[in-house]
């Protein structure tokens, strides 16, 4: 199984979980078309719907859209191979509530970077539950009639609650860590290889490889020069199968430019008094962000306004990025030796520019001054401190919002808020793979067949015209779909066979030509664990070799090499044969024995007696013929 994420963009169809009780989201109307709509079932269900906006939103606890398994029994998977932290997040539902028993297998930063995610997603849940569950608006029959954005809920009945903390490190306490480029077997049949991506800190592309077949699967990568280790492509190359997956969201932007934008649009907001609020992941992009941002900020003469980092994992997210220097790019790496901290925000923090709480309850009130930069969570305004910074400052223009996630349609995540007086800014930064980045790539590692989603053969929707947004290549790559099945074209043709010593002692190599020896040899094929071992047969009595059945192996032997016309001339005249006539033909000899009618044909590959019907004279000619022959 190649990743495990989490379709966390469907919690857009909750209402947030707002951390105030007081919030002004608590005091929403109930969807009133519900009892004209769907008569008295339509009572429930306006208890479970709330409106705003012309928008509906379930009022409920918030479930998440989990990988599909329909098709799949997890007792039957035997490893799965993690590309990185965000491809992560459904993970304890498979580790925790099916029958998979296999491996799960990722880099040590992914595991610990996961474990920030996860933790903040569980925390964000528990310390805010609701107690309503609301299924009755996930039957198909209401839900194609509910207005948006409920209406383009993916599969919404097999959604599942928030995992606990609990559940977290179970999940985790299965996982083998493996460092870049270490090669791990999968039950002898295949080996697994991780390799850089350079996309986050330990993010990585897999190799799946036999000894004769290779299949990559890159997902999740970068060319850009950021702080992670840099793309490792040479393994990648030449590959039979290239599956290639999670390019940018955002084809149409840039990431540097989308940076200094964010950057300009917080200094402008903050010199007009404003304040900036980020809804961010507490990793990745953001830790970039910190370091631009000041720096910007310096240029501007705006160096005494704050910072805030507000996540309950912001202590142990702030650390691990200092720790994993091995992980990071080569710049970043060699200010650990010098010593320095990898990443300005040690500074920042040292200089109480960047101060960092685990919750607007955690003495954040009492060291709180504006005008500031609030860095919180989640993203998706449906979870999270940030839902009270839009409470507290979403009805003055001077304050500004700035999404920089790609992850969320921003429109759709300020539906609960509206109306809404904040200035909104969308500076989305994806630093995966552009397709013209993705086409120079696969140029590069020149794979056999390429493996792509179905919608990068085609431009972005409402933009037909820009077919350079388009993944390229010759042959056509095969693409998939959500819920179909494809065969790879690759097969096994070849397996590395090992001989015991015991065995290769009794060989006897013959040169047959200068550089090349050839041996016979029979033995017993042991197959285990996939791999493959060459053993000598079991002996009964001196020099015999039984088969597995019981019946006597007879000792063979094969002749090869050319006939030399002259020494088996010679030979039949040793045998009493006197009248011998040889005649060259076109690509060979052809010796007549007038005396016994016999005719012998001699070619290349081939030799043929044709004789009268005396047995006893057939018999010698065989036995001549063998002896100027080699044999095995």
């Amino acid at each position: 199984m190649l990743d495990c994420a989490l379709d966390i963009a469907q919690i857009l169809s909750y209402l947030p979980v707002p951390v105030v009780a007081r919030s002004r989201l608590n005091k929403l109307a109930h969807w009133l078309l519900a009892t004209e709509k769907f008569g008295k079932q339509g009572e429930e269900l306006s208890h479970e719907l709330r409106e705003c906006g012309n928008r509906v939103f379930v009022d409920g606890v918030l479930e998440f859209a989990t990988p599909e398994l329909g098709m799949v029994d997890m007792a039957q998977v035997d490893a799965i191979l993690i590309s990185s932290c965000t491809n992560m997040l459904a993970l304890p539902y498979i580790t925790e509530y099916t029958g998979f028993k296999g491996v799960v297998y990722a880099t040590e930063p992914t595991m610990q970077m996961a474990r920030q995610f996860m933790t903040e997603l569980a925390t964000y849940v528990e310390r805010c539950p609701r107690t309503r569950v609301c299924n009755m608006w996930k039957s198909e029959e209401i839900l194609r009639s509910l207005p948006m954005p409920v209406r383009d809920a993916v599969n919404p009945s097999t959604w599942k609650k928030c995992y606990s903390m609990h559940d977290i490190a179970g999940c985790l306490s299965k996982v083998q860590c493996v460092g870049f480029n270490e090669k791990r077997g999968i039950f002898g049949a295949l080996k697994v290889t991780a390799l850089s991506s350079g996309y986050c800190i330990g993010s990585s592309n897999w190799v799946i490889h036999s000894e004769y077949e290779k299949v990559c699967y890159v997902a999740g990568t970068s060319t850009l020069t950021t702080h992670p280790k840099p793309i490792d492509q040479v393994p990648l190359k030449n590959s039979d199968i290239m599956i290639l997956c999670c390019l940018t969201q955002t084809p149409l932007t840039n990431p540097d430019s989308m940076i200094g934008e964010f950057c300009v649009n917080a200094a402008v907001t903050i010199k007009n008094g404003g304040n900036v609020l980020v809804p961010c992941y507490p990793l990745g992009v953001t830790f970039d962000l910190f370091e631009c941002l000041s720096g910007h900020l310096d240029s501007c003469g705006l160096s005494t306004v704050p910072m805030y980092f507000v996540s309950p994992v912001c202590d142990s997210t702030l650390a691990y990025s200092n720790i994993f220097a091995e992980w990071l790019s080569h710049v970043k790496q060699s200010k650990v030796y010098l010593p320095e901290p990898p990443f300005p925000h040690a500074e920042l923090v040292s200089l109480g520019r960047l101060r960092h709480y685990a919750n607007i309850h955690d003495g954040l009130q009492n060291d709180f001054k504006t005008p500031c930069i609030v860095f919180a969570g989640h993203p998706s305004l449906r979870l999270g401190d940030v839902i009270h910074f839009i409470d507290l400052w979403g009805k003055s223009p001077t304050n500004t919002i700035i999404f920089t996630e790609p992850d969320f349609p921003y429109l759709e995540a300020l539906g609960p808020f509206q109306p809404l007086q904040m200035r909104v800014c969308y500076c989305p930064i994806d630093t995966s793979l552009s397709f013209a980045q993705a086409n120079k790539l696969v140029k590069e590692l020149r794979p056999t067949q390429l493996v792509v989603s179905e919608t990068y053969l085609l431009p972005p929707a409402g933009m037909p015209q820009r077919t350079d947004l388009v993944v390229e290549w010759d042959p056509p790559p095969m693409t998939y779909k959500r819920g179909e099945i494809l065969t790879l074209p690759v097969k096994r043709k070849f397996e590395n066979i090992e001989i015991t010593p015991e065995l290769a002692s009794t060989l006897d190599p013959v040169e047959v030509k200068p550089g090349a020896a050839i041996t016979m040899l029979t033995g017993s094929l042991v197959v285990k664990d996939n791999k493959y071992t060459l053993e000598p047969l079991r002996k009964r009595g001196k020099g015999i070799k039984i088969e597995s059945d019981g019946s006597i192996v007879q000792p063979k032997s094969y002749i090869w090499g050319t006939l030399n016309i002259k020494m088996f001339v010679d030979s039949l005249t040793e045998q009493g044969i006197t009248d011998i006539k040889v005649e060259e033909s076109g690509d060979g000899s052809i010796i007549h024995l007038p005396n016994d009618d016999t005719l012998i044909q001699i070619e290349s590959g081939s030799t043929h007696i044709m004789c009268g019907g005396d047995e006893t004279v057939r018999i010698k000619l065989r036995d001549t013929l063998l002896k100027c022959l080699q044999k095995l």
